[in-house]
């Protein structure tokens, strides 16, 4: 019983807390949507290729999967790769890096999905806000103190973080304001966070989709075998009796 409650209650989207009272939102991405896999792909190599490698993905197999002709995603999408063999890779150097972003070089995404969770992702690209303080100019409240800018800045806008006061006096984030907009809508600034992060729970195990596809047939499979064997062990068990 027990473990049935704890299956349902992962069918059941629900807000996380992290530090400093911030709620995240479910992502509610589905990585059998291969337009929003498509513009994730774009946006992700457009804004995020500059400094985070995807290094255990080739291209040749995320035009395959995303079902983007080959010509068009050498073209369009494969900046940093003069064949779509190559490995999605950056081509700033690491080390020079290092000194760019405060001694922090900005790390491979291949797997970020699979270690923080999509709804980690989705909520870190939606809750930059404007920071005096920072090198960059903006922090995050998913992630306090990131040396990473804020490159969708363009497409969201600026906003800065307001606070309140709880029942015991202390200071308690309550939402962001805009102080600058971007060219995006809200809504339409979501939908880019989403795609980002569906792309990445996509590159994080490209084979789930071929996975799943063989799944289906190895059950069936399981289901045949299972029906015979059973009309087997009944046909021996007469014979015993």
């Amino acid at each position: 019983m027990a473990l049935m409650s704890a299956c349902l209650m992962t069918l059941v989207p629900v807000s996380t807390a992290v530090a400093g009272g911030f709620e995240m939102e479910p992502a509610n991405n589905d990585i059998s949507n291969q337009a929003s896999l498509q513009r994730g792909a774009k946006y992700y190599m457009n804004y995020c290729l500059g400094c985070h490698s995807l290094e255990h993905v080739r291209y040749q197999r995320l035009s395959d999967d995303l079902g983007i002709p080959e010509d068009q995603f050498l073209e369009m999408l494969a900046f940093t790769g003069d064949d779509l063999g190559d490995m999605v890779k950056i081509g700033m150097p690491a080390d020079q890096a290092e000194d760019w972003f405060g001694g922090v070089a900005p790390p491979d995404l291949t797997l970020v999905a699979r270690s923080r969770g999509t709804d980690w992702i989705y909520n870190f690209l939606r809750s930059f806000y404007v920071d005096g303080e920072t090198l960059t100019g903006t922090n995050n409240k998913v992630l306090e103190n990131t040396a990473m800018p804020h490159v969708l800045w363009s497409l969201q806008g600026l906003q800065k973080a307001t606070y309140e006061e709880d029942a015991d006096g202390n200071e308690v984030f309550a939402g962001f304001e805009t102080v600058r907009e971007g060219r995006l809508s809200p809504r339409e600034y979501d939908r880019v966070a989403r795609d980002i992060t569906n792309f990445l729970d996509y590159v994080g195990e490209p084979i789930r989709f071929e996975r799943q596809r063989m799944g289906v047939w190895v059950l069936a499979f399981i289901g045949v075998f299972i029906f015979f064997a059973w009309l087997l062990k009944r046909e021996y068990w007469r014979d015993i009796k």
